[in-house]
């Protein structure tokens, strides 16, 4: 009996623990990121006609830096984000108008509220830069373009699931708000394209 609890013990002490994010600490993760936009047009409310933004999933990877173990600043960072323009809900429903390509760095700080736990959930806000890289649509033979600069608030939620030797999984959401005037030579409507940003990856702490 002696001979099995220091087995046990022994077997204890020798097994990977969790280590839980100190201040100083460093964390980068890479994850799935699905963007779905909320958008929000009028661009011809006589016959209904409106523009759709479509969903597309892309690789990104973040940083996060601990000022303590509770107050967190993450940066995001993602390739281009290619999404379709297409004219919805009135005469013209259907109408494909071409694609726009953004890149959308994200900075948040965030709080987390239960440290030392093997479920980390945070809470977060911050803002959202999007560059158009690609910023051309098409209408027959008429030219139509977004800004090639935007900004908007976020807000995030999520959880790291701490793992040994410093690993970890997470999931995040994040809520940004952005719009962009459409134009051929003049304003032809205001997109607010206001995306859900759901993602999903692992982690390891330096």
């Amino acid at each position: 009996m002696q001979k099995s609890l220091i087995t046990i013990l022994v077997a204890v002490l020798m097994a990977p623990t969790l280590s839980f994010a100190e201040k100083g600490d460093i964390v980068v993760r890479a994850r799935v990121t699905h963007i779905a936009p909320d958008e929000s047009s009028h661009l011809d409310s006589s016959v209904g006609d409106k523009l759709e933004v479509d969903s597309n999933t892309i690789p990104e990877i973040d940083f996060s830096y601990y000022f303590t173990k509770n107050i967190a600043a993450e940066l995001i960072l993602a390739v281009g984000s290619r999404h379709d323009v297409n004219i919805g809900g009135g005469v013209n429903s259907g109408a494909k108008l071409g694609s726009i390509n953004l890149l959308p760095p994200t900075l948040t700080a965030q709080w987390h509220f239960n440290p030392d736990q093997t479920i980390d959930p945070y809470v977060g806000a911050g803002m959202s830069y999007i560059r158009a890289m690609d910023r051309n649509l098409n209408l027959d033979t008429t030219g139509i373009t977004v800004e090639r600069n935007m900004f908007g608030p976020a807000l995030q939620a999520g959880a790291d699931y701490n793992l040994p030797n410093k690993w970890l999984v997470n999931f995040d959401v994040k809520k940004i708000w952005f719009s962009t005037d459409v134009s051929t030579t003049t304003k032809i409507d205001n997109l607010d394209i206001d995306p859900w940003v759901v993602s999903f990856g692992v982690g390891k702490k330096f």
